[in-house]
């Protein structure tokens, strides 16, 4: 199977790629070249702040895309710069559905269906201060799952969205451990959540034990928002 994953450079995207290369030929994604080289074929120098930057994609022969790229900034929205608050719905929500359109048209030009895994966030259906920004983008992205899921499902496309709970990434880097720990005691499952706990839902939802689903919103949070 070919997986085009978007955001790889680092972080959750990068650790998610890195597993599914073991099986899958995976393509990955982001602003710059990552150092050492990734195990995976990386394309450098596409930015989701200019969707310009993959206008010229071929996406056509990919049997799944994962819109994983994502940005946050911490503040207020009283206080977040408007360039902020552009730069996160324009990367996680209007540069990743431009993508998908792409994708979308080059795979029905080809006759060929697809599978869409969008990357979500519990912060897009649950209240958190600080992340008015991202918590909309990510909601959004939410309900283009469903929208699109309706649109592409007589062409035999499924769409989904997973949405993760809190774990050990580059964005989780700037709460405290204090705020750590908190959390981990708010988990019913008593810790954050690993990548294995991400990537193995990824691979469930991109085989065929998952072809009858679609349209759907999958929490992994050990709990804490129930």
């Amino acid at each position: 199977m070919k997986i085009f994953i978007t955001g790889t450079s680092r972080g959750l995207g990068l650790s998610i790629a890195d597993r599914l290369n073991e099986n899958h030929d995976v393509v990955g994604c982001g602003r710059t070249m990552m150092n050492p080289p990734p195990k995976f074929n990386y394309l450098s120098n596409i930015d989701f702040r200019k969707p310009e930057s993959f206008q010229n994609l071929d996406l056509s022969s990919f049997d799944v895309l994962i819109n994983n790229v994502g940005i946050a900034f911490d503040g207020l929205l009283a206080t977040q710069s408007e360039n902020n608050i552009e730069d996160v719905i324009q990367v996680n929500l209007i540069s990743t559905l431009i993508l998908t359109k792409h994708y979308v048209r080059q795979r029905l030009a080809n006759r060929k269906k697809g599978i869409i895994l969008n990357i979500s966030s519990i912060i897009g259906i649950r209240g958190y201060a600080g992340l008015v920004s991202y918590s909309a983008s990510k909601s959004g992205l939410d309900g283009a799952t469903r929208a699109l899921a309706r649109e592409l499902g007589p062409k035999g496309f499924r769409v989904n969205s997973i949405l993760p709970g809190y774990m050990e990434t580059d964005m989780s880097k700037s709460l405290s451990h204090e705020q750590k720990s908190q959390i981990v005691r708010r988990t019913p499952l008593g810790r954050l959540a690993t990548v294995d706990d991400i990537s193995d839902t990824i691979e469930f939802f991109i085989s065929e034990k998952a072809r009858f689903i679609t349209g759907q919103s999958i929490v992994i949070d050990g709990g804490i928002t129930v």
